[in-house]
């Protein structure tokens, strides 16, 4: 095991000073930009939030963003809906997990673990599974499910370090770092089920929204 975290530390080690001697211009596709996401989404509607203040912003390193409340036409859920995309990672600016932000916004962790979504492809063409972070939070009495991956290149990856090599691997092989990190909140109520009803709006949230994806961050 030790032998094996050697070896994963050197290759990001060695990554990293290939993502930073890479002169190379980045081949992308073309994409949409985040504001023409769709602000309906099955039963969901969508309402944009304030945009970031400048020096948050600038810690994030985003290209672009998009940050949302959807809510149920019956108004009997809501999320929260954060998508952060990065045109390239070769210069530092690379997309920070949320197990560092959130408890630095005052969030304590309160459980972390993967679960699996069955969703729609792009075009309707067929489902698949998925896995995602499910991560429990809590400030004072308030306590939220966070649902969040990270995805490029048709690529959807829960883990932190497997998205790092995934990430020199694709700036070898096709000359690309862009990716995105997707974010689902749900606030959870303070009774012995608001977990479990969480988790099941969060689930419908992401089965809406994920087959829209892949104009946004290209395969």
């Amino acid at each position: 095991m030790f032998g094996r975290s050697l070896i994963l530390v050197a290759c990001l080690v060695a990554g990293a000073g290939l993502l930073t001697r890479a002169n190379r211009p980045e081949s992308a596709p073309p994409r949409e930009t985040l504001d023409g996401f769709p602000l309906s989404l099955d039963d969901w509607q969508g309402t944009a939030q304030a945009p970031f203040a400048k020096d948050i912003l600038n810690v994030l390193g985003v290209d672009d963003y998009l940050t949302r409340v959807y809510i149920t036409r019956d108004r009997t859920a809501g999320v929260g809906l954060y998508i952060g995309y990065y045109q390239s990672q070769r210069q530092g600016d690379t997309m920070h997990s949320p197990l560092n932000c959130l408890p630095g916004a005052g969030w304590e962790p309160v459980s972390k673990s993967t679960l699996n979504v069955n969703v729609t492809n792009p075009g309707g063409s067929g489902t698949r599974d998925i896995e995602i972070n499910r991560y429990v939070i809590q400030k004072g009495l308030e306590r939220q499910l966070v649902l969040y991956w990270y995805q490029a290149h048709d690529r959807i990856v829960a883990s932190e370090y497997w998205g790092k090599i995934y990430l020199v691997a694709d700036a070898v092989r096709l000359n690309r770092t862009d990716g995105s990190l997707v974010r689902v909140t749900i606030p959870v109520t303070a009774d012995d089920d608001g977990e479990r009803r969480a988790e099941f709006q969060g689930i419908r949230f992401v089965k809406s929204m994920f087959p829209q994806l892949q104009r946004f961050v290209p395969a």
